[in-house]
């Protein structure tokens, strides 16, 4: 199974922009699927994007399109989340997540393997 290590978080300005990093270990990087998903203090994870193990398939979650980008590189083994035009509400815990076959692309236990999730904090 993959372990999974986020990395780019941090304190950044309304329209400011991020980009956050997942590495994988340990498995077959290109087999997996991958999504972000986000934790905001009392609140549930939420799905923010998902890409598939080619990276031909992408989805977002409403209120990231347009603002965010997921993309992957198989060679280097990392995942990517270039967020742009960054609001105070997406202020959370970012987690990256995988999984060989996830039965949907939006359901956080459908994905196996997690990382430990990196701050991101947008001030006013």
């Amino acid at each position: 199974q993959v372990q999974l290590k986020e990395s780019g978080g941090g304190l950044v300005r309304t329209g400011d922009s991020l980009t956050l990093s997942c590495a994988g270990s340990g498995g077959i990087f290109a087999t997996y699927d991958m999504a972000w998903f986000r934790q905001a203090p009392g609140k549930e994870r939420e799905f923010v994007a998902f890409i598939s193990w080619s990276g031909g398939g992408k989805y977002y979650a409403d209120f990231v399109k347009g603002r965010f980008t997921i993309s992957r590189d198989n060679a280097q083994n990392t995942m990517f989340l270039q967020m742009n035009g960054l609001k105070p509400e997406d202020t959370a815990v970012y987690y990256c997540a995988a999984d060989l076959r996830p039965k949907t692309y939006q359901v956080a236990s459908d994905f196996g393997s997690w990382g430990q999730g990196t701050q991101v904090t947008v001030s006013s």
